[in-house]
């Protein structure tokens, strides 16, 4: 299968998985294009934040859309690796051999979800070190690789002492997962509500054409990026981020990732935003944005960079036209005074970050859309 062919297929899961994603969870637009370039590039993710901010419900409507078998577990101090890896085999056992039975456990999955990470225990950190790293299960004599592409670790809390520290190394990238802002409350509820009432949306698209974009990443070209990404890399640890030389390899892989989503295969200067989510602590955000942003702010971008290398503070088209949909979504002859003044109060809100979209196309386009609600609003009051 040519390059091109499997663009296209990676074109097709953004549109089909990773679109589908964000239309669903509200306000997690950050965290699903981490899932994307993360499963692309077959590197773990690390998700800090407290419960019930849709870390689990991300990961399996994500298996779901491709079709996939998805493990998770929640790790307590008491979990055993048969919880985990399974059971061995009794019948196995009588004959004297130690086999595990893995049906539906973690060496089955594709996708693995592992809550509360920091919780794992020294009976099950060789295992799960050398899953997370060679994406091989290992016990006793009996070894096998894993199909697991991606996983993916949660915690509402940092490791503090070594044992856990390598296990933390393992996740390439880290991102924060909060509760929504209160201006996107309505809005969440909005979407879940009608992700339990809607029809599962069905998806073309598999774990094999994953499997197909991920083979792509040895196509990427380097060149015109490699000197930018050696310079970041001497700023960073200079600035007291510790990126060891087996980090800086690997991610180059994430950089491919994010070249691949764009459906390119030439790595350039915006691509290295994935580098903003490689802290070790959260005081290191601020000072990882400022150098990186330098770095891929350095040349124009070109037409086909990732949404992502824009400024963290600088709006989002495409995330304002689809809070202006909604709020012409929710217009109805039965809506409250209360409601009517929340939605003017936002989409004034959106109005004034509209005038700070750099593209003139994309901010006529937003002025167009904000004026045709203030006119249907105006209609209902």
């Amino acid at each position: 299968m040519t390059a091109e062919a499997i663009l296209e297929i990676n074109k097709k899961l953004k549109e089909t998985v990773f679109d589908q994603l964000k239309q669903r969870f509200v306000a997690k637009d950050e965290i699903i294009d981490l899932l994307e370039v993360s499963m692309i590039a077959g590197e773990n993710l690390f998700i800090l934040g407290p419960p019930g901010t849709a870390k689990s419900a991300l990961v399996h409507e994500l298996g779901r859309l491709l079709k996939g078998t998805t493990f998770d577990y929640l790790l307590t101090r008491f979990t055993e690796p048969n919880e985990l890896f399974g059971p061995f085999d009794i019948r196995k056992l009588k004959e004297g051999d130690l086999v595990t039975n893995t049906e539906g456990m973690l060496p089955e999955a594709d996708l693995v979800f592992l809550d509360e990470l920091l919780n794992a225990n020294s009976a099950i950190l060789n295992s799960l070190l050398t899953a997370l790293n060679e994406r091989i299960f290992r016990r006793g004599r009996e070894t096998r690789p894993l199909p697991a592409l991606m996983f993916i670790g949660a915690s509402n809390r940092l490791p503090e002492d070594d044992a856990l520290n390598a296990l933390f190394d393992r996740f390439l990238l880290r991102v924060m997962s909060n509760n929504v802002p209160d201006e996107e409350i309505k809005s969440v509820l909005s979407a879940g509500w009608k992700m339990e009432i809607s029809e599962e949306v069905k998806s073309e698209t598999s774990m094999d054409d994953i499997r197909k974009v991920h083979g792509l990443l040895k196509e990427i070209n380097f060149d015109d990026v490699m000197d930018s990404y050696v310079e970041c890399i001497h700023r960073l640890r200079h600035a007291g981020i510790d990126i060891s030389d087996r980090r800086a390899v690997k991610l180059q892989k994430l950089i491919a990732a994010s070249a691949i989503s764009c459906g390119r295969l030439i790595a350039e200067e915006s691509d290295l935003w994935v580098l903003r989510y490689i802290w070790n602590a959260e005081e290191q955000i601020e000072i990882l944005h400022s150098i990186v942003d330098g770095f891929v702010n350095m040349t124009e971008k070109s037409p086909a960079a990732h949404p992502r290398s824009k400024k963290q503070d600088a709006p989002d088209p495409e995330l304002l036209a689809r809070d202006i949909a909604a709020i012409r979504e929710n217009l109805s002859a039965k809506i409250s005074e209360s409601e009517i003044q929340y939605m003017k109060d936002r989409l004034s809100l959106l109005g004034e970050r509209s005038e700070w979209v750099a593209d003139t196309q994309q901010r006529d386009f937003l002025k167009t859309e904000i004026q045709s609600t203030w006119e249907k609003l105006l209609d209902v009051n």
